[in-house]
């Protein structure tokens, strides 16, 4: 089982950026693929991107990319979203999650383990 808590959300400009840490407790954080949602019309959480567990591999949705990096450091217990030239349409709740899996997993349903999210918004 792993604990997920998220921070360095707020208020930034169109064009800002920010990094917003996703800080691990419990076991094995390095067995687990992390993953990062927010809110969206529709849908209760969209994808936004992927890691896997190693940090070798990353998949992001196409109205982050170029613009959002995941990373992550093992030794630390901790993921990153880092998040470039946003625009207003990426104000949100962010979340990070966790699974325990194979392939890329995309789907909010199939990850076991939340944070409480983070806000971040994108306003002048």
């Amino acid at each position: 089982q792993v604990q997920l808590v998220e921070s360095g959300g707020g208020l930034v400009q169109p064009g800002g950026s920010l990094r917003l840490p996703c800080a691990a407790s419990g076991r094995a954080f390095s067995s687990y693929r992390i993953g990062w949602f927010r809110p969206a019309p529709g849908k209760a959480r969209e994808f936004v991107p992927h890691i896997n567990s190693g940090g070798s591999f990353t998949y992001y949705a196409d109205s982050v990319e170029g613009r959002f990096t995941i990373s992550r450091d093992n030794a630390k217990n901790t993921g990153y979203l880092q998040m470039n030239s946003l625009k207003p349409e990426d104000t949100a709740v962010y979340y990070c999650a966790a699974v325990i899996a194979r392939k890329v997993v995309r789907s909010a349903n199939d990850y076991d383990y939340w944070g409480q999210g983070t806000q971040v918004t994108v306003s002048s």
